[in-house]
């Protein structure tokens, strides 16, 4: 497997931001999507906690801060554009602010 660094990201292809794919390790669930900034990587890289950059609030926020509904982070991937990560979480209580244990649960019809 090919090691990434932090520098080979392409946040300016998003303004600034790149997609992050948030996958439960223990099931392989996909639970959520998100975007972060070079700040949220960082942060996320240091900490081991899933950090995002909220779009409307226009900043940081890390995963179950007021929820306690944490994602320790066991790894993180990126995709082969350099444009996309994944984080592969460990993912304590729900992921979706709905109370639902995904984000993924709406089936389109």
């Amino acid at each position: 497997m090919k090691a990434s660094k932090l520098d080979e990201i392409d946040f300016a292809k998003g303004d600034g931001l790149v997609p992050v794919v948030t996958q439960e390790a223990k099931t392989g669930k996909v639970l959520m999507l998100a975007y972060a900034n070079r700040q949220a990587v960082e942060e996320t890289m240091r900490s081991k906690l899933a950090t995002y950059w909220s779009r409307s609030r226009n900043e940081l926020w890390k995963k179950g801060e007021t929820s306690g509904h944490v994602q320790k982070v066991r790894r993180v991937l990126v995709d082969c554009d350099n444009d996309t990560l994944l984080y592969v979480v460990d993912q304590t209580g729900p992921a979706c602010h709905t109370g639902k244990h995904s984000c993924f649960f709406s089936k389109l019809e």
